[in-house]
């Protein structure tokens, strides 16, 4: 039925063109053609501008996840740097309790010193791990390169070779990313 209504369409142009003179058919023909070129040239500058337009908001989006990923990083690991200072603290707090003899933990002048620190250190545990900052487990452990620092190699009959045995410093982990290795002594073979 189309094809029908395309005979009856050209028929009624041929019929307007009759007692045209030829040359102007020409070139009427030709700026047809011309149009044609033109409407093909400006439909693919169109198709090309729809695609850098795409690739445009691709990349565009691409840049706001990353921004948004970097600011989500630095909110969580803001503290980093301030986090390894305060692990020294804890460090000399903990060595500090170490150090006070059974005799003077029993000591009715000292246990108020003692009942103090120890509450010191028990609040800094707290604080870390409101922060996300949590202790590497080692002791028994295979030393795990990413999460320990082999310091020496102590000769074992009872541990298995690359077992850690001794831990010089604890190691901390803020929320998955390393804060500091524990530093560790680890199982060799006994000569």
């Amino acid at each position: 039925m189309t094809d029908k209504k395309n005979e009856a369409a050209d028929l009624a142009v041929e019929k307007e063109l009759e007692g045209v003179p030829e040359h102007l058919k020409q070139d009427a023909a030709e700026t047809g053609n011309a149009a044609d070129l033109k409407i093909a040239e400006l439909e693919e500058a169109l198709s090309a501008a729809k695609q850098d337009v795409l690739y445009a908001q691709a990349e565009t989006q691409n840049v706001r996840r990353r921004m948004e990923k970097e600011a989500q990083d630095a909110k969580a690991y803001a503290a980093t740097t301030f986090a390894r200072d305060v692990l020294s603290v804890s460090d000399n707090l903990t060595r500090a309790l170490e150090a006070i003899p059974a005799e003077l933990r029993e000591d009715d002048k000292m246990k108020a010193l003692v009942a103090g620190l120890e509450a010191t250190g028990r609040e800094l545990e707290s604080v870390f791990a409101k922060n996300g900052i949590t202790r590497i487990a080692a002791m028994g452990l295979p030393l795990d390169p990413n999460q320990h620092q082999a310091m020496v190699e102590i000769p074992s009959a009872d541990a298995e070779p690359g077992t850690i045995v001794a831990e010089m410093q604890a190691g901390y982990m803020i929320k998955d990313r390393l804060l500091r290795p524990a530093l560790v002594g680890v199982a060799k073979k006994a000569e």
